[in-house]
């Protein structure tokens, strides 16, 4: 079955969603009204439309309800306006309830049928009794979730050790997994403060290059195994992987040389960053 998909984002949300274009002839930059799984929603087109086949056993991409028109994008930023006066209200209800929770954003969906709360806590929060309250305070329906540091920093956004806007903020897809190894494999300071982000957690950009890193790995020799040089035999002290040199002792000296230039055994090079 073929379907004229469109790729839609929301605000706070870089990710970007499939939709059924239903028709309607969309640029990239237009904002229509959706039904999602938190509800309806205002979105932007964020890719051109392309006839894809849908597998029948699929389920079927929900489909754009409608472009949005003038009344719709005043009723988003009257949301916006109201979402920020409800988080001033929410917090102080959750000191009167004295539960450990931090408040990250609050959002309305378009129609104002619900209110979305996210919220970051070190513990489990029974937060039942606050549902109620909140929905007798603000006549809607209530959405609580609690998110991780990572979502937090992706909502809220920041900037990088880089100096550049956090990579989660601008990435589209889901977390990517990351560890401690990739930054061994890349020859960083396992310094916490030197590999953590702005939410604490391991820089998300260890993974961008890992691949290059693991591949360059198998081409150098193990430091501190022995390497026979243009110059003769000597121990190797330190590998550039991005450079590709491989710095060797000798005896009274030490020399730089193209990994391509040095022999050795290459069962070494299997655990340069161990």
């Amino acid at each position: 079955m073929q379907v004229n998909e469109v790729g839609i984002s929301f605000e706070s949300q870089p990710k970007i969603y499939s939709f059924d274009a239903n028709g309607y002839k969309l640029n990239v930059g237009d904002f229509v009204v959706v039904d999602t799984a938190r509800g309806i929603e205002l979105g932007k087109v964020a890719t051109p439309i392309k006839t894809i086949d849908l597998d029948e056993d699929k389920e079927p991409l929900k489909k754009i309800i409608k472009i949005a028109d003038k009344e719709d994008l005043e009723k988003k930023q009257t949301n916006l306006r109201e979402a920020k006066l409800a988080k001033a209200k929410i917090i102080d209800i959750i000191k009167n309830f004295q539960l450990e929770m931090k408040i990250v954003n609050v959002e309305y969906t378009l129609d104002g049928s619900k209110m979305l709360i996210n919220f970051t806590s070190d513990n489990r929060v029974d937060f039942r009794e606050l549902v109620k309250t909140l929905a007798s305070e603000f006549k809607t329906r209530i959405e609580l979730r609690q998110i991780g540091p990572r979502d937090e920093v992706k909502i809220l956004g920041g900037m990088g050790p880089c100096g550049r806007p956090c990579c989660c903020t601008k990435n589209t897809g889901d977390f990517e997994h990351v560890s401690i190894k990739m930054a061994k494999n890349q020859g960083l300071s396992l310094n916490p403060s030197n590999i953590s982000g702005l939410c604490g957690r391991l820089l998300c950009c260890l993974g961008y290059e890992n691949e290059h890193y693991l591949e360059t790995l198998k081409l150098m020799p193990k430091i501190n195994s022995e390497v026979m040089t243009p110059d003769g035999k000597g121990t190797v002290l330190y590998n550039d992987l991005l450079k590709r040199t491989v710095t060797v002792k000798f005896d009274d000296d030490k020399k730089e040389y193209q990994v391509s230039q040095i022999k050795f055994n290459k069962v070494d090079s299997t655990s340069n960053m161990e």
